[in-house]
């Protein structure tokens, strides 16, 4: 969907607030380095790229990111990446990482408190609307159709949210509403989900984005900081307090969700566990992508090295180098290898009979001559011994490796080490 209604773009008056904190903790040793956001995806992106780039594309030009776990590679990348913002355009970048700015002993204590002790820097930049974003999630989204509805419906709050089975929905924040999506209940994690009117099938389920007029926001955060029962949270205190006390409205993800001509599905994902993970890598290896990342009028921005072109050497019979179904990015060397509905990110070098299928193979990774490797992810930096193999004997891999409930095996420099 790319109508827009004409006039003003809103997104002009509007400042992006990324949630970029989080360790993402079920993502295991992938997380150990990073904050999720800063997890690599897709071949040549970060996590955090597809709400920034959202923001880009809808045109918001005022943007924020606060971090907190261990933010050092996050912020490396956003200043890679995302340093093209001139002040002289009215643009603006702040990374707003957790600083005790309001006690000497107190980090970010929730995402509320993330925004609330930021307040004097987002008033330097006088925007009129605030658009509130999770920094770890993966779709493409138009952010300037939200905050259409958000003006015409005269709400406090514009919350995103995606149709969900009701049977998944007790991992999220799940609302009630009634026929003209005003919000009449909003729950985190419920045992037993509400349902949309008319649907018992399925919950409305919040995707961490919210939109208010920013003085109306400041108040709020202003009002729960001085709550001592609050946990500082917007979906446990913040969005719950205004559905009771004022006007909370459902903002369906199909209303302003990109998708390029091919594009089958809404195509949201919550890449929080390995298994998700994974897969949202390897949905891209498919002919028609459920995702495009070859979508020119809606880009993914990210950090674009300067490297070579992806190799490709030997074209003898049982030693060809040959990708299948597979994404190749800058300066890999294929030398007599296979790769196989797997994505090489940057830097990639594959030794001579080794091979991967269904691979997501992270930077700087080296698969030694005659390694064997399927479904497997390698964090970066690893050096595969010549002839591994894993993927054939689950009982051994799970000795070695972190494997997953799917048989897939994630692979650290530490657990290669432990090899030795």
């Amino acid at each position: 969907m790319r109508d827009r209604t004409i006039g003003q773009p809103l997104a002009r008056d509007a400042m992006a607030y990324v949630l970029a904190g989080g360790r993402g903790s079920r993502l295991k040793e992938l997380t150990d380095n990073r904050a999720k956001p800063a997890v690599y995806f897709g071949g040549v992106s970060r996590i955090i790229d597809f709400a920034l780039s959202n923001a880009i594309n809808s045109g918001i030009r005022r943007i924020g990111v606060a971090t907190q776990y261990k933010a050092h590679s996050l912020i490396r990348h956003m200043n890679r990446a995302w340093n093209f913002m001139r002040p002289e355009r009215n643009e603006s970048f702040d990374i707003l990482p957790a600083s005790q700015r309001v006690s000497e002993h107190q980090w970010y204590e929730g995402t509320a408190d993330a925004v609330f002790q930021n307040i004097d820097i987002i008033q330097a930049h006088a925007p009129k609307y605030m658009v509130i974003l999770a920094g770890d999630h993966i779709y493409k989204m138009d952010y300037e159709l939200m905050l259409q509805q958000h003006v015409s419906s005269g709400a406090d709050v514009t919350v995103g949210c995606l149709v969900v089975p009701k049977k998944d929905a007790t991992g999220f924040g799940v609302m009630a509403m009634d026929e003209a999506s005003t919000i009449t209940a909003f729950v985190e994690k419920p045992a037993d989900p509400p349902t949309i009117p008319g649907d018992d099938a399925h919950s409305l389920a919040s995707m961490g984005i919210y939109v208010f007029e920013t003085k109306f926001l400041f108040e709020q955060l202003q009002r729960d900081a001085a709550d001592p029962a609050s946990s500082r949270d917007f979906g446990g205190d913040i969005i719950p307090y205004i559905v009771k006390h004022g006007k909370a409205v459902a903002h369906r993800f199909t209303d302003s969700c990109i998708r390029a001509a091919e594009e089958i599905e809404e195509y949201w994902r919550d890449v929080g566990t390995l298994d998700a993970y994974f897969d949202a890598n390897l949905d891209l290896t498919d002919t028609v992508p459920k995702l495009n990342m070859y979508d020119r009028d809606w880009p993914i921005w990210t950090d674009q090295v300067v490297a070579a072109p992806a190799k490709f050497v030997h074209d003898e019979e049982g030693r060809r180098g040959m990708a299948i179904s597979s994404l190749i990015s800058q300066d890999c060397i294929v030398s007599g290898a296979l790769a196989r509905r797997s994505l090489l990110f940057t830097g990639v070098k594959m030794g001579s009979f080794s091979s991967v299928e269904e691979g997501v193979i992270l930077p700087y990774c080296n698969i030694g001559r005659g390694a064997q490797l399927k479904r497997v992810i390698l964090d970066s930096g690893v050096r595969i011994p010549e002839g591994l193999v894993v993927g054939e004997d689950p009982e051994l891999d799970a000795r070695r490796f972190r494997r997953t409930e799917n048989g897939v095996c994630l692979i650290t420099k530490a657990m290669i080490d432990r090899l030795a």
